[in-house]
Parts: structure tokens; sequence; C-alpha cells
């Protein structure tokens, strides 16, 4: 792929993956994104993922058509990114590494002190120069390891923004950006949005006319949307207005709770409500849908005089990302000692700019027709926010 007359794309597809990361669940597989600069000299940005060595050499020798390369720039060093480091240094042992200070300390964790003989460590606004094309370097620590640098070409107007801007799917299926970037953004780089706004300060004092990332599409066009969307998910703002309920049932009455809830809502006019049984979602997709709305209704028994695991759990992960700024609603079932209200606003203490509703509904053991009332009243309030 060429991206401007001397920037090559050189990354690949994968669609052996079931989990990324381990937990998330990619069923359009991932692209691992690496780039070429071709000028007087020539920079490599980021390796793959180790299964793909062989290929990603292979593009290289391609693009290069008898040419080595000079540099090696490693933005990220998450091994996605950097595997294959100590190959390609195997294959082109003269290449420089560029780096950061940081950086250059876990390829020693990962490969040895012995690693990149020839390097160059960079930090804030260092530059390298390749010929027509000069590269500024620009730290970004914790977005989302802290060894992260991102990179712009001021000649094209490019920015290598390593992790930001990623997505889940490989390159050769066609998806909607957003919700697989949601889905990415919120899981992996979620809990550093303080650092991904400070990062959107410093891109916004360049002009940027592309993105490269090291996942997903190379982005081209209305650069605002996403960067908007950033904006959103880095400062916890909701996206839209809309409720996500979010249930655990064992025997099927919390369910018909959070179903007639969910009927109640429609009926009431809002036009944006998304169920999720939590034992059985991709709870990834969930917490970034909780993420995505301004309202969220956590329904679940009392088990064990706590709450149910897979509510825990995702509340967990609603908190370890710092979920704010959304109303939140509680719906609770228990037959001789309902408590699961009072655990989950325990769990949610911490979190910042929740407003709760005046109702809190109370099932004891199954619908009747006083919680059937309240969840009609939780409905109408809701509906009216």
């Amino acid at each position: 792929m060429t991206i401007t007359k001397d920037i090559r794309y050189i990354g690949v597809n994968d669609h052996q993956v079931d989990l990324f990361e381990g937990q998330y669940v990619v069923p359009n597989g991932m692209s691992y994104n690496s780039y070429a600069v071709m000028d007087e000299k020539v920079a490599i940005f980021d390796t793959v993922d180790r299964n793909f060595a062989s290929q990603w050499l292979e593009n290289i020798n391609a693009v290069l058509d008898g040419r080595k390369p000079d540099y090696l720039i490693i933005q990220h060093m998450e091994p996605d990114h950097s595997a294959n480091i100590a190959k390609f240094l195997d294959v082109y042992p003269d290449a420089t590494v560029v780096s950061s200070a940081k950086a250059f300390t876990m390829m020693g964790n990962f490969f040895g002190p012995d690693v990149a003989p020839n390097r160059m460590v960079v930090g804030e606004g260092s530059t390298l120069c390749l010929g027509s094309h000069t590269l500024t370097f620009v730290t970004a620590p914790m977005v989302h390891w802290p060894e992260v640098i991102v990179t712009y070409d001021s000649l094209d107007k490019v920015l290598f923004s390593a992790d930001g801007f990623g997505k889940f799917g490989a390159l050769d299926v066609s998806e909607e950006w957003d919700d697989e970037a949601r889905r990415y953004y919120i899981g992996i780089v979620g809990k550093y949005g303080p650092q991904v706004q400070a990062l959107l300060k410093k891109a916004a004092g360049l002009e940027i006319s592309t993105i490269c990332p090291l996942h997903g599409p190379v982005l081209t066009e209305n650069l605002g949307h996403y960067l908007n969307l950033y904006n959103l998910w880095s400062s916890y703002q909701p996206e839209e207005k809309g409720v996500v309920v979010a249930y655990t049932s064992v025997y099927g009455n919390t369910k018909a709770a959070a179903l007639l809830l969910t009927q109640e809502l429609k009926n009431s006019g809002c036009a944006n409500v998304v169920v999720y049984d939590l034992a059985r979602c991709d709870m990834a997709q969930a917490v970034a849908d909780a993420f995505r709305y301004d309202k969220l209704v956590l329904a679940t028994t009392t088990y064990n005089a706590d709450i149910f695991p897979f509510m825990k759990e995702f509340i967990h992960h609603l908190t370890e990302r710092n979920f704010q700024n959304r109303t939140v609603a509680f719906v609770e079932n228990g037959t001789w000692a309902p408590t699961a209200a009072k655990v989950m606003a325990k769990m949610l203490e911490c979190s910042k700019n929740l407003t709760f509703t005046e109702t809190t509904v109370k099932v004891l053991s199954a619908l009747s027709p006083d919680s059937k009332a309240q969840i009609a009243a939780l409905a109408k309030e809701l509906s009216s926010l």
C-alpha cells in the first residue's frame, strides 16, 4: 500500500488470533501495522507479531528493492509491535534502532542487553532527518505504556500514532471504524484518559493530513471525526444519549425485570436501549457501550451476601477505566436479604460525577405488582433525563 509518494505500508493481517491480548474477542482478526519511509535514508516503523516475522521481512524486502534500511524506529514495546527487533537486526545488522530510553531498557528485558548495538535515544522534540523528510518525536507516556513515542513527519504531515487511533480487525475486512475502535480504546487505553488528553493537546499544534496507527486502517479523511471521538473517550464524556441495561440472572427473574425495564424504556421514547446478559455477552462490548451512552442500569441478584460474579467483573472493568459522568440506576433481586444495590453502590463510590436515580428497584424473588410499578417509575425517571 502506498500512503504517500515516499511512505509505504508493510504490515500484516492476522486471522489466526482468537483473543487479542488474551481477552478481547476479534472475530475479524487484527492488523499489525508497520511502515517504511523511503528517502535518502530509509526508516522502518515498528515490527509485527512474532508469528508473522517471515511475511513482514518479505514485505520489507519487496519495498526496499535492493536497498537496506538505515533505521528501525520502535514507538512501542508491546510484543505485537516489537517481537521481531532481533530478527530484523539479524538481517540488517547495520541498521540503527531509534527509540526512547525506557524502550531500550525494555528491549534488554525482552532480548538481552546486547540487542541493538547501534542505537539512537530520542525524547520529546528530538528530530531525525532522512533527507526530504524530517521526523519529530513526541513522547506519549502511558498511551498506554510508559515508553511510548509517536512521530510526526512534517513533509507529508503524517502522524505515526503508535497504538493511538487503533482498532480491532484486520485490514482485509470491511467494517465500521467507530465500534471496534471504541471497544479497542476503552478496553486497552481507557484507564489513561488524562495521558491521552495530554497527547491530543500536543497533536493540536500539528498540521496532520494522515494518521498511521499500529492497528487498523490508515486514516486520511474526516480526521476531525476521529479526533473528536478520542477527545470524548479520553475525557470520559458520553457520545450519545441512551441506556445500557446490564444484568445477571440465575433463574430468570432478574432477566425478566431487565427485559421489562427495557420495554418500558422503549415505550417511554428512549431510542437507544442496549441490553447485555453479562454471563453470555462480549464483556468488552458491554463495557464499551457503558462508556458510549449516558445512562447505565445495573441489575443483579444478591449472591453470597455480595453480587453475582459477572456483575462484579463488569463493575470492576468500569471502575478500572475511570467510569464517570453518567447516570446509574440499580435493580436488585433477593429472596431473604437483598443487598445487591448497596454492594454495587459501594463499588462505584470512587467513580467521579455519577448521578444515581431516585428509584431503585427491589425484586423479592420474582416480579410482583409492586416491583413492576417500581420498574415503570424507573423507566419514567430515566426517560426524562
